[in-house]
């Protein structure tokens, strides 16, 4: 049990701002107000007289413990180069959680990240969802496999057609694309009928398993896919194939998003943008700004922002957060931007992404506005643990 007093608390709920105490018990935000200590006999008391507590950050798109710090080949398992279409993969089996990234990321206030394949397979596999603290796997997962990974433009094409496969274009990439649906919901549907018939007493007929095509059906059955689109007509690519499909899930990374704003509100699509510190380092990014947010906030569209770890390391989130901030997005909805809403867009906001009673205790107390380039996190608390202290 952990009692976290005098809290200046940015909740990301109705909470904001406000000096409250926090009681941690078994693992879940239990009370949040003005608490007596001596109620609680036995919980560890933290005094947060001038620190700010924030939920932990939530980093919806990266590939941390998939391509390991300070590694090479060794510790590369993000990108599958042999085939475009490799549903059946899963980052649960590739991740390390001794990668020290993890480490880090967690000193820098983020505690769940969602983490997956990289871009250069059209589908890639399956991202999953984990906290950043855990000896194992099992110690760390949300969800082990959250959401199917896809990818448009520069990075397939370049990556096959450099080797004379397809996709060699943005064409390719689409026909692919669809026609692995085509035949994974063709699959879904002789798998649905042999399942009826049987409960019917009919004869029924079983179809030959397909390892690729079972992954892939999963999408046809609510698993929400992601898909990597940086130029307004990959975007746009998208989202024809996702209403095509009746497919539900996210643009990743929408770098050109803000320049068809409208269009992006006039279909209800859900983007997470970013990562936008650093260079323009492919054509695709001619257009990337810190000004996007704005744009899309002033829009109506809520987004998340990702870091695209190890574009941007995961403990860094905040600083590109900050340079949003500095481009006219409200402070709150930045900071929403990689709590709440990365939460939300990823299907995990009944557990994770403010700090509310009956949640998961992920809290991070900062010595400093989270913002601030100065600011450090005191502690980070993961599931009523303490995962972090600042020595």
């Amino acid at each position: 049990m952990i009692l976290i007093k005098n809290a200046n608390l940015i909740s990301m709920g109705e909470i904001n701002y406000q000096i409250v105490d926090i009681l941690v018990k078994d693992g879940h935000i239990a009370a949040i107000g003005t608490l007596d200590e001596r109620e609680y006999p036995g919980a560890t008391v933290i005094d947060a007289a001038g620190d700010y507590v924030t939920p932990g950050l939530v980093d919806p798109h990266c590939h941390i413990g998939l391509f390991e710090e300070a590694i090479g080949f060794e510790g590369s398992d993000g990108n599958e180069r042999t085939n475009p279409i490799t549903p059946e993969l899963r980052a649960i089996d590739a991740i390390k959680p001794q990668d020290t990234a993890f480490a880090e990321a967690l000193a820098g206030g983020v505690t769940t990240v969602c983490t997956g394949p990289g871009s250069a397979n059209v589908i890639g596999g399956t991202f999953a969802i984990v906290k950043t603290k855990g000896r194992t796997l099992d110690d760390m997962v949300v969800k082990a496999e959250a959401c199917m990974k896809m990818a448009l433009g520069e990075n397939p094409k370049r990556v096959y057609g450099t080797q004379a496969k397809a996709p060699a274009t943005r064409m390719a990439s689409a026909a692919l694309l669809r026609e692995a649906l085509f035949k994974a919901r063709e699959y879904k549907e002789k798998k649905d009928k042999y399942e009826a018939d049987l409960v019917a007493g009919k004869e029924a007929n079983k179809p030959e398993f397909n390892f690729r095509y079972e992954a892939l059906a999963r999408v046809f059955s609510g698993l929400p896919v992601k898909i990597h689109a940086h130029q307004q007509d990959d975007i746009a690519t998208a989202v024809r194939i996702m209403k095509e499909f009746n497919l539900q899930g996210t643009i990743e990374h929408a770098t050109e998003g803000h320049l068809i704003a409208d269009y992006l509100k006039k279909n209800d699509v859900k983007v997470i943008i970013g990562p936008t510190l650093g260079s323009k380092s492919k054509y695709e990014l001619r257009n990337k700004t810190f000004g996007a947010a704005k744009i899309l906030s002033d829009s109506g569209i809520k987004f998340a922002i990702m870091t695209d770890h190890p574009v941007i390391h995961c403990a860094n989130a905040l600083t590109q957060v900050g340079l949003f901030v500095r481009e006219g997005l409200p402070e709150l909805e930045a900071l929403r931007a990689v709590t709440l809403y990365a939460a939300e867009v990823n299907g995990i906001a009944d557990r994770v992404g403010s700090v509310e009673p009956g949640k998961d205790a992920d809290i991070v107390i900062w010595d400093n506005h989270p913002l601030h380039y100065l600011a450090r996190a005191r502690y980070a608390i993961i599931n009523g643990e303490i995962a972090h202290k600042l020595e």
